[in-house]
């Protein structure tokens, strides 16, 4: 599916919204008013259906901040990066905590251990 790349850009209290490669420029009020009028914008200029193409929205520069997608794209990864890391410390967790009760380690004295109530090292242990 062809994708048409959308540049934002804040203009007071309007978006202006670019298309570069059909020369095309629109306006909106919001960030997803943006996405709906560069959609628009492209399918009447090239007479094609809405749904026969995808557009990729960037914002370079917003305001007074440089390099808005780079940063969000960033923020995405790392936070996936975040999540991954949680479930591998989360099993972990889980396989210490069944390790710990297999020597009889009481509910209570894991829970100090990892510093959590009795109820949630009860938790760790049977999941």
């Amino acid at each position: 599916m062809k994708s048409y790349e959308v540049i934002v850009s804040r203009e007071g209290k309007w978006w202006m919204v670019a298309i570069p490669e059909i020369d095309g420029l629109t306006q909106a009020r919001t960030i997803k008013e943006a996405h709906q009028m560069a959609k628009e914008y492209i399918a009447v200029t090239l007479d094609i259906p809405l749904d026969s193409f995808g557009i990729h929205v960037k914002a370079e520069r917003i305001g007074t901040v440089e390099h808005v997608t780079q940063i969000l794209e960033d923020i995405k990864i790392e936070r996936a990066e975040a999540e991954r890391k949680e479930r591998e410390a989360n099993e972990r967790a889980r396989a210490l905590a069944k390790q710990l009760a297999a020597q009889e380690i009481t509910l209570r004295d894991i829970g100090d251990l990892f510093e959590v109530s009795h109820q949630r090292a009860h938790q760790l242990v049977k999941s």
